[in-house]
């Protein structure tokens, strides 16, 4: 019997398959390029690295699909929610952390385990031998990505992902800016407080979608096309389907009252969310671009309480490679031509650091199944996690297929329950009631929660 499993990649789904594997006592290799091999977007070799960013966005279980995944994984004693709960910032009704004491926790959990190894170096190829995950992510090196093509026969499906800019909050003018989550919400008075809002009237709004749609926009290599995943558009794109669309979306005005002002409603407002503890770094929310760095600093500039901003780090924008994963993988995420390979993670063409977490997750528990010979339920698609992995290994329509976030759209319906807006609140707490049983039901069947018994 095999008893090794090897993993490529160690970002958020790679981490979380060695996790769950290593826990259940298999040996793990991870095969991680950094840092000898660098990528665009990382800035050190840590393994479970934020790359763009510091948000897992809602952590509200009852009536948020990303919010029962995070319940869920951490049923499962994920690591990556694990920590990122050690790490947690203030951010209104989302999971926000602490990008690099996060990154640095997660290395240091899994260097420490006992059954985990980490290698590093580049795999150029797909393994003949041997049980693999391949969680390479959106930055799946070259050759790698050249070898993944020419096994499955397929063009390569890619969009584009941009990176948000940090802002130096001691940059920031105060006098104009004001902290507030939109409609107050939180439970304490850091969450309550945990966006600071750049107003703008009228003018300055279209003067600033002036700007931005006149800006020097970065190039595109030859052959290569901008299919945008749409919860990631550049702002610039956003700004060309529409001069409203930016204040209908990261910059809309609700929910929010200027401090500094109170009797005058804004037209619009820049958001920024605080990045790190010690509330030094603010990043721009919504604000991904392929402007190029010059343009970047004259257009932020232009927005109140920014005019004198300082970044500790522009905005770009990177390849994000996926599979399409309903042709290319069963219901095991094994690739079918390869079954000794599994895929995990962004590649799969999920979207979001939870969504890939939790398919590492999946993997790594699959694989501990194929490796201990003792068979593994299907995963309830009534659960977050089953909703998800259903969709893309077979419930999406490969010939549309892109990125996709978990949502309760993936769901299978629930009789009796209402339909519509009005319905929407007693309709998601009952799928989030119907998950959770499912979810611990599946978990007591499993392998890894089993073992110990």
């Amino acid at each position: 019997m095999q008893n090794t499993l090897n993993i490529i990649g160690g970002g958020m789904a790679g981490s979380e398959a060695a996790w769950q594997a290593a826990n259940a006592g298999i040996k793990v290799v991870i095969h991680e390029m950094r840092p000898k091999v660098a990528t665009f977007a990382h800035r050190t070799g840590n393994l479970g690295e934020m790359v763009c960013s510091n948000s897992f966005r809602s952590d509200d279980h009852e009536q948020n699909a990303v919010g029962l995944l995070h319940w869920e994984m951490v049923q499962a004693d994920g690591l990556i929610m694990k920590t990122a709960y050690q790490h947690r910032l203030p951010a209104g009704g989302a999971l926000a952390v602490d990008r690099d004491p996060f990154a640095e926790s997660v290395t240091a959990a899994l260097v420490a385990h006992p059954n985990i190894s980490v290698s590093y170096e580049e795999i150029t190829a797909l393994p003949e031998e041997g049980l693999w995950i391949v969680a390479t992510g959106p930055l799946t090196s070259g050759p790698l990505a050249e070898a993944i093509q020419a096994e499955t026969g397929a063009e390569a499906l890619a969009f584009f992902d941009a990176i948000a800019p940090i802002v130096y909050h001691d940059s920031i003018n105060m006098d104009v800016a004001w902290m507030q989550s939109r409609y107050d919400k939180g439970e304490t008075e850091a969450e309550r407080t945990a966006y600071l809002n750049c107003p703008m009237n009228k003018d300055q709004y279209e003067a600033f979608i002036d700007a931005l749609l006149a800006a020097d926009k970065a190039e595109f290599k030859e052959g290569e096309t901008a299919g945008y995943f749409d919860g990631c558009l550049p702002i610039e794109v956003m700004a060309e389907r529409g001069r409203e669309t930016l204040r209908f979306g990261p910059m809309k005005p609700v929910g929010l009252t200027n401090a500094n002002d109170p009797q005058n409603k804004a037209y619009a407002v820049v958001q920024l969310r605080r990045d790190n503890a010690l509330g030094t770094l603010y990043n721009i929310v919504g604000f991904q671009t392929k402007m190029k760095y010059g343009a970047q600093k004259d257009v932020f500039k232009t927005i109140p309480a920014l005019e004198n901003a300082e970044f500790a780090r522009l905005g770009g924008i990177h390849r994000n490679t996926f599979i399409n994963s309903p042709t290319l993988l069963d219901d095991q995420m094994r690739l079918r031509s390869k079954p000794n390979i599994r895929f995990a993670g962004q590649i799969t063409g999920v979207e979001g650091y939870v969504e890939s977490a939790a398919m590492g997750l999946l993997a790594g528990r699959m694989a501990v199944a194929e490796l201990t010979g003792k068979p593994l339920d299907a995963v309830p698609n009534t659960t977050a996690m089953g909703a998800l992995v259903t969709h893309i290994t077979g419930g999406a329509d490969a010939k549309t297929f892109q990125p996709m976030n978990v949502n309760f759209g993936l769901f299978p319906p629930l009789d009796g329950v209402k339909s519509g807006r009005r319905g929407r609140k007693e309709r998601y707490k009952a799928y989030t009631d119907r998950a959770k049983i499912d979810w611990q039901a599946w978990l007591g069947q499993t392998v890894l929660d089993t073992a110990a018994e």
